[in-house]
């Protein structure tokens, strides 16, 4: 079984935009049910289709798969809900781990996030000058609630309750 073990935070400043190059990425959910998520992703020129079960803690079940990019186009197009995740993604080294950097569009304009991933709850880690507050326990920055409810849509910035 895939597991992710993952920890996530707003960003602070700007210092982060000139440590990795982006890709953009567009991601659409198949599917919610109480128990897992199915979600389709094109990621630059690549297409991938993945299954994340409902987190306990901080960790959760997920298979990722990649597809023809053609097919991912299409199940982007024609079966993901609406709005389409859209965000720039930058994998920025540091103190040993990847962090992977968020920086949405669209509807989600203005949101930036930062990811690392664990292969532990308790595992520690360094974190970098521009990561601010951990927003790991909080359900509105998944991307699914992003879907459901854009960051543009809480109000002057600040999440209110989905």
């Amino acid at each position: 079984m895939g597991t992710e073990i993952e920890r996530k935070f707003l960003v602070t400043g700007d210092a982060w935009r000139i440590l990795a190059r982006g890709v953009t990425y567009r991601q659409g959910h198949l599917c919610r049910t109480g128990t897992c998520t199915v979600r389709i992703r094109i990621a630059g020129e690549r297409a991938f289709l993945t299954v994340k079960s409902r987190t306990s803690g901080i960790t959760r079940a997920e298979y990722e798969y990649e597809i023809p990019l053609a097919d991912g186009e299409e199940l982007l197009a024609n079966l993901a809900e609406r709005p389409i995740i859209k965000k720039t993604r930058r994998k920025i080294p540091y103190a040993g781990f990847i962090w992977d950097v968020d920086e949405f569009h669209g509807e989600n304009q203005g949101l930036i996030l930062a990811e690392i991933e664990l292969e532990h709850e308790d595992q520690p880690f360094d974190k970098p000058a521009w990561i601010g507050e951990e927003v790991t326990g909080d359900p509105r920055y998944g991307n699914a609630a992003l879907a459901r409810r854009p960051f543009s849509a809480w109000r002057a910035g600040t999440p209110t309750d989905a």
